[in-house]
C-alpha cells in the first residue's frame, strides 16, 4: 500500500559542523492510532448531518446536486467513501460497513459535537454486527463571497473596446472531524479535527454570471472530502519516516577516506575504516569512530549493535553526542517493536 511520505530533520547535536556530514535514512514508525488486533469488522457512521431545526440556512452553501443532496452532505459522503476505499485496500479488516439511519446527528453546525454515549455506540455496533465505529462527527463548510469589477479590453469585430469583467471570489473553510469508538473497552481510540481552506474564483460579464461560475466548487469540495477520508485511514497504519543523522568525517586519514566511500554509497567500505579507528590511541578519535559505527549499524537496521557502539563512545571515550544518540536509539527500538506488531496484525 502506498503510504504518505514524511520528511523530518533530527539533529544529534554534534559540536563542529565542519567535522560532520549528514546521512539520511528511513525508519518505520508505529501508527498514530492503535486499533486492537482482534478488531475485524468496521462500521462507518456519518454523524455530521445537522438536526433540521438547528441547521443554518446559509444562502451561499445552499447548492444542490442533481440528486437533491446539499453540498455538505455530498462532501461528507465523499469523505466516508475515501476512508472506506483505503481501509479496503489495507486488507486488515474482514468487513467495512457503511451504517445509515441511526438517528444520530449533530446539534450545532461547525462545532465538534460531544461523543456518543456508550449505550448508543453499543446499540449501533450490535445492530450492525461491527466491532468498532469510525464516526465522521463533523463536516461543515463556511463560505464568504467577495466581488470585484476589473477593467479589461474586449476584442470585437470593430476592434478592441474597453469593458468590465466581474470577478467573484469565494473563500471556503471546511471543518471535519473523526472519532473512533471502541465499545468493548469503552474507549475513544482517536479524536481528530481537520481544517481545510479553499479559494474559488468565477468570472463573467456580470455579477450573476461570475457567481454562477463558482458552481464548480462542488466537485472540488467532494474531492477534498474524499482525500481527507483517505488521509485519515493512514492514522491507523505504520509509516516510514525520513530522518537525518550526523557522522564524523575528520580525525585521521581513514576518516577522510571513509567519507569519500560513504559519499559514493559504499557504507560497508567506510565502516571497515571506522572500525580500525575504534582502537586508536587518541580517545577523541576512538570515540568518533565508535560513534560512526553506531551510525552504520542503524543504517543496516541493527539497533542493538548501534546502541552498544553509541554506549561505548560515551562511556569509554566521553563522546557527549553519543549519549543523546543512545536515547534516540532506545526510543526507536520501542517504536520499531510497536510498528512491527501493527504490521503483523495487518498481515494476519
Amino acid at each position: 500500500m502506498k503510504r504518505p511520505v514524511f520528511f523530518i530533520l533530527i539533529s544529534i547535536g554534534l559540536y563542529s559542523c565542519a567535522s560532520t556530514e549528514l546521512v539520511r535514512l528511513s525508519v518505520l514508525e508505529p501508527a498514530p492510532v492503535t486499533v486492537p488486533g482482534n478488531v475485524k469488522r468496521i462500521g462507518l457512521l456519518d454523524r455530521s448531518e445537522i438536526m433540521p431545526q438547528n441547521k443554518a440556512m446559509d444562502v451561499v452553501d445552499k447548492v444542490f446536486s442533481l440528486e437533491g443532496k446539499d453540498l455538505d452532505s455530498e462532501g461528507a459522503l465523499a469523505s466516508i467513501r475515501g476512508l472506506q476505499d483505503e481501509l479496503l485496500k489495507n486488507g486488515r479488516f474482514t468487513e467495512i460497513r457503511m451504517i445509515k439511519d441511526t438517528g444520530v446527528s449533530s446539534l450545532v453546525p461547525g462545532i465538534f459535537p460531544l461523543p456518543l454515549s456508550w449505550d448508543q455506540v453499543e446499540k449501533i455496533c450490535r445492530a450492525n454486527n461491527v466491532d468498532i465505529l469510525f464516526a465522521l462527527e463533523l463536516f461543515d463548510t463556511d463560505s464568504k463571497v467577495s466581488y470585484a469589477a476589473n477593467p479589461v479590453t474586449v476584442n470585437t469585430p470593430l476592434g478592441k473596446v474597453p469593458g468590465i469583467e466581474h470577478v467573484a471570489t469565494m473563500h471556503t473553510t471546511l471543518k471535519a472531524g473523526w472519532r473512533i469508538y471502541d465499545p468493548a473497552e469503552q474507549i475513544i481510540l482517536d479524536e481528530f479535527p481537520i481544517v481545510e481552506n479553499m479559494v474559488f474564483t468565477g468570472r463573467g460579464i456580470n455579477p450573476v454570471k461570475a457567481a454562477g461560475a463558482l458552481i464548480e466548487r462542488k466537485e472540488a469540495l467532494k474531492q477534498v472530502g474524499n482525500k481527507s477520508g483517505r488521509d485519515y485511514a493512514f492514522r491507523i497504519l505504520p509509516f516510514w519516516l525520513r530522518v537525518s543523522r550526523d557522522y564524523y568525517v575528520r580525525g585521521t586519514d581513514n576518516f577522510r577516506l571513509a567519507r569519500r566511500k560513504a559519499q559514493t554509497g559504499n557504507w560497508d567500505g567506510a565502516a571497515l575504516l571506522w572500525e580500525k579507528e575504534t582502537t586508536n590511541g587518541k580517545e577523541k578519535v576512538a570515540g568518533r569512530a565508535c560513534y560512526n559505527m553506531a551510525i552504520i549499524n542503524e543504517i543496516n537496521g541493527d539497533l542493538n549493535n548501534a546502541k552498544l557502539w553509541a554506549q561505548k563512545a560515551y562511556e569509554r571515550y566521553n563522546n557527549k553526542p553519543a549519549l543523546r544518540y543512545v536515547n534516540i536509539l532506545e526510543n526507536r527500538a520501542i517504536k520499531r517493536s510497536l510498528a512491527e506488531q501493527q504490521e503483523s496484525i495487518t498481515r494476519n
